[in-house]
């Protein structure tokens, strides 16, 4: 029987380590085949634009070539121009962002497919899935440098580590996190306790979660403005961009690709408006920038039908000034994306936050929108040239520290007077500190009158029967729930007045006042039943409720009943 265990063993475990070589090398070759879809598709594209073109500048091995390039620079990489008019090569470091999405999602889609466990199998190691589709997708892009080398675009060896092989492994490590379910925790062992510790609390991810959607608001409205800012330029100068467009290329194939490549160019468009608003706006070249103060220097502007949008030289003007807007609003997006999570309207009262964690949340919210900024503007500009177009579109470390300035100074104060205002609109009265809330809805107490019509028509509450909020006047039947110590105080009021009522009007003497709203233990849970409310006490014992035998008990005068100067304050109270 050992023998045989052992074998069951040693089998099992054959067949495991077989099921992880197999989901590896499923992984591997996963990231191969993102990486051939991507260029597959774009050599198709430009493989079509080299057929139809009536004066092609090479054969297909220029033209296939030259797609490899295309798709390196989609990946980050700077390639090199070698066929210009000064025969000097030329860098080539614009990335059109469009182009960017694709290899990114598919980078993504094959970790996430990789990491999902197959049926009948179990879940393969997230860090073995990390490795193989990166090493997968990075063969490829090794092939493809490799072969666009001596085109007419080759791609810049330094670039290939720094930042293409960091764009593919961070689409792979997100696709990973995402087929785990996007945990937040736990972090790596050797990352610092007090982190860990952090990470762990419920408290802390929420926040976290909270700034982060906060900051990607700020970021997409920031996006929106700056392509409704260049919308609105280019329809200013719309002859201008329509004689660029023809005077590029005289053929339709040249123009659609033309047109390809600005629509590529798009989102670049919208980051140089969102870096425009923010104020430190953008270079045009070495010896010129624009901002909405001025356009100063020297622009070097190549002729192209986006460029059309660029403000003319000189001072700005108040149509310039207005680009300011988008930083404002982009303030009032995140403060008010924040206080909707920090006061909620239909949550409960107790889970709104107090005005330091309202404003850190905004505080940290504005860093996000930060540094999101700054990273996107990095790879919205790019060098053009070796001399005049060297520097070209948004300076990433003016602009990210633009957008947290403006959205850290509008958006804190916007944040705490939006939670004022929140809290205020749902009926909250303050006490004490502005970080101190606390709610008290105050409804009409019912008279002992309107208590003895309820008795006299029949309706809840009347006697003999469990005094319920919906037998008030004007009451909804859930305006109050079972742990509001007002409907508590309300429905020990209308036990008091009937239990006086039962008692023929010997205890009329005990009027019905305010009740003491904070013992909750005054009255039995159950008013409905007979024996609910004891008639007497022994001596010697004393309460606070109907059945207290000072007051339950009814003496005859001089028979040590209370004295004429008592006073009571309600059936829970006396002086």
């Amino acid at each position: 029987m050992g023998g045989v265990t052992q074998m069951t063993e040693r089998a099992s475990t054959v067949t495991a380590e077989r099921n992880r070589t197999l989901a590896l090398a499923s992984a591997f070759l996963r990231g191969v085949a993102a990486a051939g879809l991507g260029l597959g598709c774009l050599a198709v594209l430009v493989m079509a634009l080299w057929i139809s073109s009536p004066y092609p500048d090479s054969g297909p091995a220029g033209a296939l070539r030259a797609a490899a390039g295309v798709w390196l620079l989609a990946h980050g990489a700077e390639l090199v121009r070698t066929d210009t008019l000064s025969g000097v090569p030329a860098p080539v470091g614009l990335v059109p962002l469009l182009l960017v999405v694709g290899p990114l999602w598919l980078a993504h889609r094959a970790a996430r497919d990789a990491a999902e466990p197959e049926e009948g199998r179990a879940r393969p190691s997230q860090a073995g899935v990390f490795c193989a589709v990166t090493a997968g997708y990075l063969l490829v892009v090794a092939g493809a440098a490799a072969y666009a080398r001596g085109g007419p675009l080759s791609a810049d060896p330094d670039t290939l580590a720094f930042p293409v092989a960091l764009v593919v492994a961070a689409s792979a490590a997100v696709g990973v996190w995402t087929a785990a379910g996007r945990p937040l925790g736990p972090l790596p062992s050797w990352s610092p306790l007090v982190l860990q510790e952090a990470v762990a609390r419920t408290l802390f991810r929420d926040r976290v979660e909270a700034a982060s959607r906060s900051a990607a608001v700020g970021v997409t409205v920031l996006l929106g403005g700056g392509a409704l800012l260049v919308a609105v330029a280019l329809a200013r100068n719309g002859p201008a961009a329509q004689d660029s467009f023809l005077a590029l290329s005289g053929d339709w194939s040249g123009r659609f690709a033309v047109l390809l490549l600005t629509a590529a160019l798009v989102p670049n468009a919208a980051l140089w408006g969102a870096a425009y608003g923010l104020g430190p706006g953008f270079a045009l070249g070495t010896g010129a920038t624009a901002t909405p103060l001025a356009l100063a220097g020297d622009p070097a502007v190549p002729d192209f039908p986006l460029l059309a949008a660029v403000p003319a030289q000189g001072p700005g003007t108040p149509v310039t000034w207005a680009a300011l807007a988008v930083p404002v609003a982009s303030a009032l997006a995140v403060a008010w994306f924040t206080v909707r999570r920090a006061a909620p309207a239909d949550a409960p009262r107790a889970r709104a936050w107090s005005a330091g964690e309202t404003a850190l949340v905004t505080g940290l919210a504005a860093l996000g929108c930060g540094a999101g900024t700054a990273l996107l503007t990095a790879v919205a500009g790019g060098p053009l040239g070796s001399r005049a177009l060297s520097a070209f579109g948004p300076v990433w470390w003016l602009t990210g520290p633009a957008a947290l300035l403006w959205t850290a100074v509008l958006g804190v104060p916007a944040a705490l007077l939006l939670r004022m205002w929140r809290l205020r609109e749902s009926g909250w009265a303050w006490r004490g500190d502005a970080d101190e809330q606390k709610s008290y809805a105050a409804p009409a107490t019912p008279s002992a009158s309107s208590v003895s019509a309820d008795a006299a028509s029949g309706r809840p509450g009347a006697a003999g029967g469990g005094a319920d909020a919906e037998g008030f006047a004007g009451f909804e039947p859930y305006d109050f729930q079972p742990t509001d110590p007002w409907h508590e105080k309300s429905a020990r009021q209308a036990r008091w007045a009937s239990l006086k009522r039962q008692s023929g009007g010997l205890m009329a003497q005990f009027p019905a006042g305010r009740a003491d709203a904070s013992r909750a233990d005054d009255f039995p849970a159950d008013a409905s039943r007979a024996d609910a409310f004891p008639a007497e006490k022994p001596a010697g014992e004393s309460g606070d409720g109907p059945g207290d035998a000072e007051r339950d008990t009814v003496r005859p005068p001089g028979g040590g009943g209370p004295s004429a100067g008592a006073e009571t304050d309600g059936p829970g109270a006396t002086s």
